[in-house]
């Protein structure tokens, strides 16, 4: 079967503010390559991305990636999988229609038996609400911060944020998940 590979410049250009929300017990789940590029994708995924998966399968994940996300999250992430670790976090994707919906992502790096990343598993699942009343300003003040003093200031304004939380990143977006309030 021939695919069609996406790129970002397949993204829409007409961004929506028209939220689809994942039901309580959907899991999107995806799978791909060393650089990103998907191999495999559930039917919620390609329901929520609005692609069908012969678009999405060999498409760099990316593809879905909204604007309104700061760069600094993706970099964590990469940080996190090329150490062999895993990632937790908040996302606002993009889909084909313009429109969003933000994910609870836990990625984690798939190994050969010896010990080598072979792939990277990503399954998402509905947020909790008062999680994303607390990130999206957030990431709103990082994605700012990246326009005007680029990826260094971002860092620094989570660093910060941290810091006066006295949290880890990862303690801050596991208490977020869980209802906890800061």
């Amino acid at each position: 079967m021939a695919y069609k590979s996406l790129s970002k410049k397949d993204a829409p250009k007409d961004i929506k503010n028209i939220e689809k929300q994942l039901n309580e017990n959907d899991f999107i789940v995806s799978k791909t390559d060393l650089k990103g590029k998907i191999i495999y994708c559930n039917e919620i995924f390609t329901a929520m991305a609005g692609y069908p998966a012969s678009d999405l399968i060999g498409s760099n994940h990316n593809v879905i990636r909204h604007p309104d996300m700061p760069k600094l999250a993706f970099k964590l992430l990469w940080d996190l999988l090329k150490a062999k670790k895993e990632f937790f976090g908040f996302v606002k994707n993009l889909s084909s229609d313009g429109g969003f919906y933000w994910v609870f992502a836990y990625i984690t790096p798939d190994f050969d038996t010896n010990n080598n990343v072979i792939s990277y598993t990503s399954v998402r699942r509905k947020p909790t609400p008062s999680a994303i009343q607390v990130i999206a300003p957030i990431y709103q003040l990082l994605v700012d911060a990246e326009r005007s003093g680029g990826m260094a200031a971002s860092q620094t304004i989570l660093n910060d944020f941290l810091a006066e939380k006295k949290l880890s990143y990862d303690e801050f977006v596991m208490n977020l998940q869980k209802g906890m309030t800061l």
